[in-house]
């Protein structure tokens, strides 16, 4: 995958893809097979980690965790006509990594956003993708 542009909107369709058996099928043609996701935690999430003297990550990893995440955003806020996702504003890709944005959508409002950075593998597709909410 040479055209940044165009993984940003592959990655962003997944998240919103309604049939199961496509998403799976992006997912792998996605991420490497032991590709990983890598969520930034809510806020009451690393302040319970850090407590314990741990810290708090969101992760999935292998196509079949990739799946279930995206599965699972997916019921939660796409299949209830809650929200969908779009690429918000420019893709930038620095040797093998890509910085896109994202804006969670409802009734054409904004409601969410975040930044994620994919580190690619040799082959283009994604090795780490590290998602930050913003909003």
């Amino acid at each position: 995958m040479r055209n940044p542009i165009e993984l940003a909107d592959r990655y962003v369709a997944v998240w919103n893809e309604p049939s199961a058996e496509v998403r799976r099928a992006a997912v792998c043609a996605l991420w490497t097979e032991d590709g990983v996701h890598l969520l930034q935690p809510p806020e009451e999430t690393v302040k319970a980690a850090d407590g314990l003297s741990v810290t708090a990550v969101f992760q999935a990893r292998g196509h079949d965790e990739l799946t279930a995440r995206v599965a699972r955003a997916y019921e939660e806020f796409v299949a209830t006509g809650q929200m969908s996702f779009r690429r918000r504003g420019d893709v930038a890709r620095v040797h093998d990594v890509v910085r896109l944005g994202w804006e969670a959508v409802s009734g054409g409002e904004v409601v969410g956003r975040g930044t994620d950075f994919l580190v690619l593998g040799a082959d283009g597709r994604i090795r780490a993708d590290y998602q930050f909410v913003e909003a």
